[in-house]
């Protein structure tokens, strides 16, 4: 579980820190990216995450309540992130010395700790299957939400050691979204509960975030050679990790 702590925080703060040497106003080579970790939640999120809440609860229409919650509640979120969660970084439209976007900042960290939260082990301390296939789809996700955060972040505030605190808020969010699961006592093996819960509305979640991202790599229906080999390439990650 340390191992799962020390990913998350670290790969939000490694891709922040990519902002001190690639230009953020030049990002395209953030999309077959984009179009990769999209690909790779909607494959995960229908092959495991579903199957999963499904079968741990008797009342299936339960689940799918919690899959509406999660999708439109994603929605919500994106009014105020501004669609930083899949790459937005909205620079140009930044004034310098803005100060700390507060709304922005704090949906995001609501995702990402819904995001941690269903990142849990049973009551024996072992991790259930799918676990790692679940973690990498976080920390690849994070990746270009970090990378788009601290741009506007250094924009605003003026320096990059301004901004950097307000990285490691949000590098700290799906970490401690996995320690609030854990001190709960929130278990995978559990029928019924708050697991099949969480695992619906993080499945809401990411239907809309990674659908969202693949229509938004492939406008008007066109979509290069890069993005599809990338497509394909997360599609087939997800299925080979997650072992169905």
């Amino acid at each position: 579980m340390f191992v799962a702590l020390l990913l998350l925080f670290a790969t939000v703060l490694g891709a922040g820190w990519l902002t001190r040497f690639v230009p953020t106003v030049h990002t395209t080579w953030l999309r077959p990216l984009l179009a990769f970790s999209g690909a790779y939640l909607v494959t995960l999120t229908l092959t495991h995450l579903l199957p999963e809440a499904l079968a741990l609860t008797g009342e299936a229409h339960r689940v799918g309540y919690f899959v509406l919650a999660g999708f439109f509640g994603q929605l919500v979120l994106e009014l105020f992130s501004q669609g930083v969660e899949h790459g937005h970084q909205h620079v140009h439209a930044e004034h310098p010395h803005a100060g700390v976007p507060f709304l922005l900042l704090g949906s995001l960290t609501v995702h990402a700790f819904l995001e941690g939260s269903i990142l849990v082990h049973n009551p024996h301390g072992e991790v259930p299957g799918g676990f790692y296939a679940v973690l990498t789809g976080v920390a690849l996700h994070h990746i270009p939400a970090a990378f788009a955060l601290m741009a506007v972040l250094v924009t605003r505030l003026g320096s990059f050691g301004k901004a950097l605190p307000w990285l490691v808020l949000f590098a700290a969010a799906a970490p401690l979204g996995v320690l609030a699961s854990d001190y709960a006592g929130i278990s995978p093996t559990e029928q019924g509960g708050w697991y099949p819960a969480l695992l619906g509305l993080v499945s809401g979640n990411f239907l809309h975030v990674s659908t969202t991202i693949l229509f938004e790599v492939s406008p008007e229906h066109h979509i290069n050679k890069r993005k599809l080999l990338a497509t394909v390439l997360g599609a087939g990650l997800a299925l080979l990790v997650n072992g169905h």
